[in-house]
């Protein structure tokens, strides 16, 4: 699993961590049952504090994406499948708005202001 983040980015670190985590399980990567690596594994190889991806796992709990036991570590849930599914329809939309000549911003802004 490859966590990713940008230090010049305006986008909070603990953010960043779990956008990354989110990406992994929308790409298949991580499935249900799978363990993440150690907060402190993943704090030193991104060199920063293990508070900061303690906050990520919990903000992931809270969504439901992962389990956190002591002892046990942190698990990704059943919730996780259909985050997996929705990402090919993800990658259908995108390939719809680049045959509509749509930038990569306008199709971002078009989702976030669609409401149900």
């Amino acid at each position: 699993m490859l966590i990713r983040i940008d230090p010049a980015s305006d986008a909070a670190l603990f953010d960043q961590v779990a956008a990354s985590v989110r990406a992994e399980i929308a790409a298949g990567r991580l499935r249900a049952g799978d363990r993440l690596p150690a907060a402190r594994e993943v704090a030193a190889s991104l060199r920063v504090n293990v508070h900061t991806v303690l906050r990520a796992y919990q903000l992931l709990r809270d969504e439901g994406l992962v389990d956190i036991r002591r002892g046990r570590g942190v698990l990704v849930t059943d919730a996780a499948a259909p985050l997996a599914e929705l990402a090919d329809d993800i990658r259908a939309l995108v390939v719809r708005g680049v045959a509509l000549g749509l930038s990569p911003t306008t199709l971002a802004a078009l989702v976030k202001e669609t409401r149900l």
